[in-house]
């Protein structure tokens, strides 16, 4: 066991002050539209990791190479590049424009009364489906606006409605990038983590659902929205759902979307070959920077394990959270802390990982509960930050369509994400940890 060290997390102090200072100065006093996203996050953790080089002078430069190379080569790590890969070349290939096609059916179908729950269905199906929140926000915002223009709902609702389902997709999900860094962080497997989260996030969207309907029947409603569909587009989604759900193999899957898609897009005339294998690299390409997150911040853990900043950080948290119950709680506030410092769910489940699968094996909590922890408490304060991706996008979206909204109107739209903290302290109160171990004495 290592001598606990706490000076050994400077390295995580720098890059968090470095990457939050800078995106509030860009985003609240420059006034940059997207400023906390203009950082470039590889060049503050290089720096993190420059500073942790600079540290523990007894073992020399070299050895420290030697350090970070072994942290690489966790099998864990390299199946999460792989799978960032393989499914940003998915997305690529399909496209997007199903989702809108999935809305429009809906709302072609449903009466207008329902609208705002049709909004937070699709937003749930899509985003589940496609694994990208701010990608389901940035198809779905301008239907939101068009339902509430031609409904006469509030655009606040709609526009929280379908952020909160888009959180609901990111969080389940089989080929979200934060499922995927979860998992194989935390070494379980997907249908695992998937049933874990499922009966933390059904009873929220249940209710939130419930909620949404509640309002709608309080609202004055005037006309429906039409639009053009194709339905055919899904198919490559609905495929990866199900063979998600079913629990085959996460590349088997991929590659069957990826097959199913290139087929239906050419024969449809939506692409030709050449664009097709254009948009398959152009979707890799898309995953490249969570990719090299993940290699830094392996690096970067590797030596902060090594000087015995892990240990620092744990005997810290012991001191507070008592028992697996408090293990589990410790594990979702730190993934949380770290999501406020960088705005970012996947940054904040790659940083938070190797510190919660320590935690997780000291309270002797299971894999697949402690990769829910993570994702769960990271899309919760992630959907409701006004700082974050997903808020700034859907603000974005709106300001596009001649509309004015602000976070602070969003906020207390947001049934799904306080909901979902809601389940998921009640879940974590009643429901006894199932490893099948004991935690380690220390």
């Amino acid at each position: 066991m290592k001598k606990s060290n706490g000076a050994a997390l400077i390295p995580i102090y720098v890059f968090l002050v470095l990457y939050l200072g800078l995106g509030i100065l860009f985003e609240y006093v420059l006034k940059i539209p997207m400023g906390f996203y203009n950082i470039p996050i590889v060049v503050a953790f290089m720096v993190a990791i420059f500073v942790a080089c600079l540290q523990n002078r007894k073992v020399s430069f070299d050895e420290k190479l030697q350090i970070m190379a072994n942290g690489l080569t966790d099998k864990n790590i390299i199946t999460m590049l792989l799978i960032f890969l393989t499914a940003g070349i998915f997305v690529g290939v399909v496209g997007r424009s199903s989702a809108e096609s999935v809305a429009y059916f809906m709302l072609s179908i449903i009466p207008a009364r329902f609208s705002v729950a049709v909004l937070f269905v699709v937003a749930c199906f899509v985003s589940t489906a496609m694994g990208t929140s701010v990608g389901t926000i940035t198809l779905l915002t301008p239907i939101g606006v068009a339902v509430a223009d031609a409904s006469g709902f509030n655009l606040p609702l709609c526009v929280a409605s379908i952020m909160g389902g888009a959180m609901f997709g990111d969080n389940l999900s089989f080929i979200s990038d934060t499922t995927i860094a979860a998992c194989n962080g935390q070494g379980c497997a997907m249908k695992d983590k998937f049933r874990a989260n499922f009966w933390i996030a059904f009873p929220a969207a249940i209710v939130t659902l419930i909620v949404i309907l509640v309002k709608s029947f309080n609202t004055e409603i005037g006309g429906v929205v039409h639009h053009d569909y194709n339905m055919i587009q899904i198919i490559p989604y609905v495929l990866v759902l199900i063979g998600g759900i079913v629990g085959f193999n996460v590349f088997v899957v991929l590659i069957v979307g990826i097959v199913s898609g290139s087929i239906i897009m050419l024969a449809t005339g939506q692409t030709a070959a050449v664009d097709l294998l254009t948009n398959m690299g152009s979707g890799a390409a898309g995953m490249f920077e969570t990719s090299m997150v993940a290699v830094l911040v392996a690096a970067m853990c590797s030596l902060i394990r090594e000087y015995g900043g892990f240990e620092a950080l744990l005997s810290a948290i012991k001191k507070v959270f008592k028992g697996d119950k408090g293990g589990q709680l410790g594990i979702g506030l730190l993934v949380g802390a770290m999501d406020i410092a960088t705005a970012n769910n996947t940054v904040a489940i790659v940083m938070a990982n190797p510190i919660a699968k320590e935690m997780a094996e000291d309270y002797g909590i299971s894999p697949k509960r402690s990769a829910s922890l993570l994702d769960t408490f990271s899309c919760i304060f992630q959907g409701i930050i006004p700082y974050g991706a997903q808020m700034l996008v859907a603000i974005s979206a709106v300001s596009e369509l001649g509309h004015e909204i602000s976070a602070f109107q969003i906020i207390p739209n947001l049934f799904y994400p306080i909901l979902l903290l809601v389940s998921s302290l009640v879940w974590m109160l009643i429901r006894s940890n199932d490893k099948p171990h004991m935690a380690k004495r220390r």
